[in-house]
């Protein structure tokens, strides 16, 4: 039976005419009866378009919610800061929008130095390459006096799925996006010699959990790194987060 079959017509099968001309009909009785329409039959349009992004307005909108509900509860803490920093972390994290460390951590204000680039990648030490990768660090170990480093790797990144798609080998790339992400081709190919099977998902995975490490690899060969491990005050750990599960693990540590 169809949605409107309660609906009722008492509509004139002729249009009523005067001197040839239609009229306008006024009677009540070829009006339709709407009395059993319930308000799932009642048909609406699309919805109003929703506003156009405003970036003004949700910086001002997050800001005064942050000063209202974390600033002002803890003015203390904020003016303690005026001081100086002395965070305990450097952390290595990706570029990624769905991938915040201080949430994901519950870190507090100067409780880490955080450096965030595509894929979370640490290049091998070389002074006329990647030189902010190396001033972040030296930074962080000679002035800020970190005691640990963190490479935070997560699932589903972007940046991993790219290297995953590259050619092996060492070829270069005018892509900067291509040139970046072959610091991790050394982990691309270990994990497919391992596990020749792979792919995917899967290889996209493993590929990122290596990558990590080969990152706490190429920490090692800036000096600050070294000296700080070697002396034992800097200690390297390398962690991978899902956020599908909501599952963080330890994938290693070097101390």
């Amino acid at each position: 039976m169809s949605e409107y079959s309660n609906i009722k017509a008492n509509v004139p099968t002729e249009i009523p005419s005067k001197n040839g001309k239609e009229v306008e009909l006024e009677d009540d009785t070829n009006q339709i009866n709407l009395e059993n329409i319930t308000t799932s039959q009642v048909i609406t349009g699309p919805p109003p378009p929703s506003p156009p992004f405003d970036p003004i307005k949700r910086i001002n909108d997050g800001f005064k919610y942050f000063k209202l509900n974390e600033f002002n509860k803890n003015m203390p803490a904020y003016r303690k800061l005026a001081d100086k920093a002395e965070p305990k972390f450097l952390i290595f994290a990706c570029s990624d929008s769905r991938v915040c460390p201080i949430t994901i951590l519950n870190l507090r204000p100067g409780e880490a130095f955080i450096t965030r680039n595509i894929a979370n990648m640490v290049p091998v030490f070389n002074q006329q390459r990647y030189c902010e990768v190396g001033a972040v660090i030296k930074y962080a170990i000679l002035v800020c006096k970190v005691e640990a480093i963190l490479v935070f790797g997560h699932c589903r990144c972007g940046g991993i799925e790219r290297l995953v798609c590259l050619p092996d080998g060492k070829t270069s790339s005018p892509d900067s996006v291509d040139d970046w992400v072959s610091i991790g081709k050394p982990a691309k190919a270990k994990v497919v010699g391992k596990n020749p099977k792979a792919s995917g998902l899967e290889l996209r995975t493993l590929v990122e959990k290596e990558s990590v490490m080969n990152s706490l690899a190429n920490l090692l060969t800036y000096p600050q790194v070294k000296s700080g491990v070697t002396s034992n005050k800097i200690k390297l750990i390398g962690g991978h987060y899902d956020f599908v599960c909501g599952h963080f693990d330890i994938l290693g540590t070097r101390s």
